[in-house]
Order: C-alpha cells, then sequence, then structure tokens
C-alpha cells in the first residue's frame, strides 16, 4: 500500500471557514483500500498552526500528493484583481516539485469546473473530474502497475450512488478549529442537480441527478459527528437541499425519529413549502435558510432559466416568517435581461421580504460549459478564445455597471439587513466574530421575537 498525502489548498475564510469535505471523503476512500493518508491543511494546519508543508512532505516521505483546489476566484466583481486563487496553487505545484519527485494528482470542485486550463496552468502531473473517492485509489492502481493512465480522469463516467457516499474523515483537531470559527460542520446529504440554471457548473461538477444517502444513514452519519466531536450544528452542503421528490423531508422525519438534536442550515430553492412541511424542518433542528433567489424580477429571472417567479420568492419567505426561520435572499445583478427598468421594479420587489436578509452582487461570473458562457459570446461580451482562467463577469449589455452599482447601493442603504457591496457583508460578519459570536450570523440582523431573540443569542454564542 502507499503513503499519501492530500492537501486542501483553500485559505479563504469568507463568509466563513468551510471544513474541506470533499478532502476528508477522498481520504476515507483511500485508507479503506489500506493506504496510509495523511490530511494536510493549508489553512488550519499552515497558516494557524505554522506547520511547514515541506517539513510535513520531508517528514511523511509520500508516494502520492494529492491537491484540492475549492475556489478559483471568489466571484465577486467588485475585487475582481485581488481574490484569483489559482496563482497560489501554481506556486503550490512549484514548490512540492521541488522537494519532492513523486506524482501531484489535483482535483476538487474549481478543477473540475475547468480542468484543462488549470492543468496547463499549475503544470500538475495527473487531474481528476469530479468525484475522487473511486477515481483516486484506480489512478494509484494503476500507476503502481506502472501503466500509463490519462493525464485528466473523468471520474464522472463512474459516479457512484448516494449510500456509497464515504462518511467523511473528520479529523478532530480541525474539527474543533472550524466548529470553534464557524459554529458548525458541513455534511452533504446528497449530490448532483437536475436544474438548468445558465451560470450554474453544479451539474457538470455533479451531475443532473440527484443521488442521495438514505435518510437513516444521513441521521446515524449526525449523531456520530455530535457524539464523537460534540457538534451540535450543522450546515448542509447540497446544491439544493428541498429536492421536488421529498428526500429532504424523509431525512428531517429521521432526525426527529432518531433524535439527532442538531441545529441545521442549509442552501433552498424558492419553492412551495407547506406550512406543515416547514414545521417539520423546524422540529428537525432548521432554523435558518439560504435561499438561491438570484434575480428579483420575472423578467430576469427568466434571464437565467429559473423555473420560478417572483411570487414563489415571496410565499416562500412569508411561509418562514410563520415558522420563525431565519432566510436570507441572494440576488445577482446585471444577467441577462437586465436593464435600468428590471433594476427598479426588482428594488420594489424585494422591499416585499419581510423579516429577512438580502445579499447583492454585481455581474454573473462567466464560467465555461455553460450557457452563459455561449450567451456572452453571442454578446461580444467575451471572445470565444477567451479560456475564463482569469474572471470574466457578465453585465447585461443594456445597463452600465458602474450607475448600476450606484443604483443598487442608494436602494440597499435604506435596510440594515440589506448588504451590498459584498465586502459590506463580510465586514458586517466580521465586527460579529469580533464580540465572539458564532454562526451564520446575517440572522442577527433579524428580529422575530424576544423569545427567538434569547434562544438564537445562547445558540450563536454558546
Amino acid at each position: 500500500m502507499s503513503k499519501i498525502l492530500l492537501i486542501s489548498s483553500n485559505t479563504t475564510v469568507e463568509p466563513l471557514p468551510v471544513y474541506p469535505l470533499g478532502l476528508a471523503m477522498v481520504a476515507a476512500a483511500l485508507k479503506e483500500k489500506g493506504h496510509d493518508v495523511k490530511q494536510f491543511d493549508f489553512l488550519y494546519d499552515q497558516l494557524i498552526c505554522e506547520t511547514p508543508m515541506e517539513t510535513v512532505i520531508t517528514d511523511f516521505d509520500p508516494d502520492f500528493i494529492g491537491i484540492s483546489i475549492r475556489n478559483i476566484d471568489n466571484v465577486d466583481s467588485l475585487t475582481i484583481n485581488s481574490n484569483w486563487s489559482l496563482a497560489a496553487i501554481k506556486q503550490l505545484v512549484f514548490d512540492i516539485k521541488k522537494i519532492s519527485d513523486k506524482p501531484i494528482v489535483i482535483g476538487g470542485p474549481a478543477f473540475s469546473i475547468m480542468p484543462e486550463q488549470i492543468m496547463d496552468y499549475t503544470k500538475a502531473d495527473f487531474g481528476i473530474i469530479g468525484e475522487g473517492e473511486k477515481a483516486f485509489p484506480e489512478l494509484i492502481d494503476a500507476l503502481c502497475q506502472n501503466k500509463k493512465p490519462l493525464r485528466i480522469i473523468q471520474a464522472k463516467k463512474n459516479q457512484i450512488n448516494g449510500n456509497e457516499f464515504f462518511t467523511p474523515l473528520y479529523e478532530k483537531k480541525m474539527v474543533e478549529y472550524y466548529v470553534d470559527k464557524s459554529g458548525m460542520l458541513n455534511y452533504q446529504t446528497k449530490r448532483g442537480c437536475p436544474h438548468r440554471c445558465n451560470y450554474c457548473t453544479y451539474p457538470v461538477i455533479e451531475g443532473r441527478v440527484f443521488r442521495k444517502q438514505s435518510p437513516r444513514f444521513v441521521a446515524q452519519n449526525l449523531k456520530h459527528i455530535k457524539e464523537q466531536f460534540n457538534v451540535d450544528s450543522v450546515f448542509f452542503t447540497d446544491s439544493v437541499f428541498n429536492d421536488q421528490q421529498g428526500h429532504y423531508l424523509e431525512v428531517a422525519e429521521e432526525m426527529v425519529r432518531q433524535k439527532c438534536d442538531m441545529k441545521w442550515a442549509a442552501y433552498f430553492r424558492p419553492e412551495k413549502i407547506s406550512q406543515d412541511e416547514l414545521r417539520l424542518l423546524k422540529a428537525s433542528g432548521l432554523y435558518a435558510m439560504e435561499i438561491g433567489s438570484d434575480a428579483a424580477c420575472d423578467t430576469t429571472l427568466k434571464g437565467i432559466n429559473k423555473s420560478f417567479n417572483f411570487e414563489n420568492v415571496v410565499a416562500l419567505n412569508e411561509s418562514c416568517i410563520k415558522e420563525e426561520i431565519f432566510c436570507a435572499h441572494f440576488f445577482m445583478f446585471g444577467g441577462p435581461g437586465e436593464t435600468y427598468d428590471t433594476l427598479k421594479e426588482s428594488f420594489n420587489n424585494i422591499e416585499r421580504l419581510k423579516k429577512c436578509a438580502v445579499f447583492a452582487f454585481s455581474g454573473i461570473r462567466i464560467l465555461p460549459g455553460t450557457q452563459l458562457q455561449n450567451i456572452a459570446i453571442d454578446e461580444n461580451i467575451i471572445s470565444k478564445e477567451n479560456t475564463l482562467l482569469m474572471p470574466a463577469y457578465y453585465i447585461s449589455p443594456h445597463v452600465e455597471k458602474e450607475r448600476m452599482e450606484d443604483e443598487i447601493k442608494a436602494a440597499f442603504k435604506r435596510h440594515k439587513s440589506w448588504l451590498f457591496p459584498p465586502i459590506e457583508g463580510q465586514m458586517r460578519m466580521k465586527a460579529l466574530q469580533a464580540f465572539g459570536f458564532k454562526g451564520l450570523l446575517w440572522d442577527m440582523l433579524i428580529n422575530f421575537s424576544k423569545k427567538t431573540e434569547n434562544k438564537r443569542r445562547k445558540r450563536i454564542s454558546g
């Protein structure tokens, strides 16, 4: 068996530090195959603990080195020149090659979005598109048998089913760090996304069909996390938690049945959820929803190929208010179909969303393989030759970026829970963190009742 060093290259802590979940799943898969696996988290081990990566490589002397790449950039057009991640990855590969001649394998969500471009740029030896739980062990087997595998392996051709997902190989010291900084741990109940939003890469990374863990498996893992690490709050990182087949409700029912006693939040799509269903979700521990509303009027929703309308957004928000479930809506301005008239309509529409947080972004990051890329080429926003390795943003040709952003700022400054530009939200969250609060933190911008406020403060600061 081989010695394998897995490196999480992410150092982003905004909006919150996020446990390298994918890396932990690959580590579990490799360990099951009998390999000696060591995880190295650049954020925690090198920047926080000041453990030099070079020392770890020298001492461990791995046979293979894997690097997980989470982000290409921070998808914020207002900081386009300061938050590009790939230069650091290229330097990381270069630094490793100075001290080790062992194969370097890169993967992760960012790599899967533009594999050829990132391989050519970083000069790594091999790359894995999609899930690494099966592909990485198979690549190691091939190399150990002196076979010559492809430089880039398409793992998505051999996707695993939900119950075959490996329970992440969480490391106690890392769990303690991330929970201390964010107040929660992350967990995934299913992979894939069947929706066809024209800017999104989730289907590229995880496929267009939901692959779900059994509710019983989810609940058992959550209880294990709670018992082993004393964690009582998680964020479900599914692309969309509320699937139309109702798996999310079955998970909630099982969490209640098994008495998981776990507070949780997740990404939701603004589609109809009945009051009874919301009560079930809340009974299972749901306290906050991050809602992908994405655009604030029907014209711009259609422009990004959404299958819901703004009335659906309003209906879900009002239902959540009745159950006192905190909601945050995320809107992207400047997408296809945006005009100054749709901006005005959007601001008026958002005014209808009471007791919630609102985050706004200017423009939409254009990524390879998306319909938005084709639209941008057709409208001469980018050229066909643009690899999109460097950030490029779609801004509707019917608006001027600076004027649009001025109008967003003017509309948003009237509300303490409306946050634009993104850096404004980050500053507000950092201020709350400085006072010792933990959790999503945007929920502290929302008031329901004194009873709810007291419970929330106890949860966040406890």
